[in-house]
């Protein structure tokens, strides 16, 4: 019986897959050193030797169901903008979507542990594995969404050629005020459906910075707080998606535009390729200069 902290020590020492990891020990009778040979004779561990490289390209990518009831948002990536254009990495991130809304995966430590839906007795990881070796680059699946509805409708918009992507989980409405909502979202960036999903600490924060500002201006203290309010409104305004203005025309708000469809945001997800990710700075001359010594 191979053991959990067994299959854990391999993970770590080698980068590989808790599935690969766990196959090759089994086969190595626990074996250490056996297994990670197995792991480099097998391409893994060479793979995951790349995993120190920053990976903040790639692309962002959605999947909705035939029935428009269940969809995902995915953000895969790569090193370099060069591979996010290969045809087969743009296929196995179509494949890693669409695995996600037929397998349901809790995590992305799940998905890759599932077997993959487009190569027959592989893993998710198994696959990702391969890609790695034969494309050269590091690669990783970074974070999803899936969202199903039974009443209402899921819709999904692209943009930059996988730059951004959106997912949206509507009822009411229609397919073109759908698409609308994907495109305010992807263009304004909400980071929350309306005020009441804003965390209360989130608001006194800005509340605190706000009325610092306006002290800073000179105005009293009770004076500030009455500023406070009227800005926190503009705060709001940037923030929720109900209450931008829409971006076909600012003379309207997106409340409105919902109201008049008899349309309600369940929840979105807007994914922007790379976002939060802290790009390594390359210094070719520097690099050239180590290799002539």
């Amino acid at each position: 019986m191979i053991s959990a902290a067994l299959v854990k020590e391999l993970r770590e020492k080698t980068g590989a897959g808790m599935m690969d990891c766990k196959k090759v020990l089994t086969e190595t009778d626990g074996d250490m050193e056996k297994a990670m040979e197995l792991l480099r004779e097998r391409g893994i561990a060479k793979a995951a030797k790349k995993s120190d490289r920053v990976a903040a390209e790639g692309l962002v990518e959605c999947y909705i169901s035939e029935d428009g009831k269940v969809g995902s948002v995915v953000e895969v990536n790569a090193e370099t903008d060069f591979v996010a254009k290969n045809d087969e990495f743009r296929s196995f991130v179509a494949d890693v979507a669409k695995q996600i809304v037929e397998k349901n995966p809790k995590d992305v430590e799940e998905l890759l542990e599932q077997e993959s839906i487009a190569v027959s007795g592989k893993t998710v990881q198994g696959v990702l594995v391969d890609k790695i070796a034969t494309i050269g680059e590091n690669m990783n699946i970074r974070r999803f969404k899936r969202f199903e509805t039974t009443d209402g409708m899921i819709e999904k918009y692209i943009h930059g050629d996988g730059k951004i992507a959106v997912l949206v989980n509507m009822t009411g409405g229609d397919e073109t005020l759908a698409k609308d909502i994907c495109m305010q979202i992807a263009a304004a960036k909400p980071e929350f459906i309306d005020r009441d999903s804003v965390p209360e600490a989130r608001v006194e924060k800005e509340k605190g910075i706000l009325k610092i500002q306006t002290m800073n201006e000179g105005k009293p203290e009770n004076i500030a707080e009455k500023i406070v309010m009227g800005r926190l409104n503009k705060f709001y305004g940037e923030i929720c998606l109900v209450e931008q203005d829409f971006v076909k025309d600012p003379n309207i708000k997106v409340t409105k535009l919902l109201e008049d469809k008899g349309a309600k945001i369940v929840e979105f997800a807007r994914f922007e390729k790379g976002e939060g990710i802290e790009k390594k700075e390359e210094n070719f001359a520097e690099e050239v200069r180590k290799q002539m010594q």
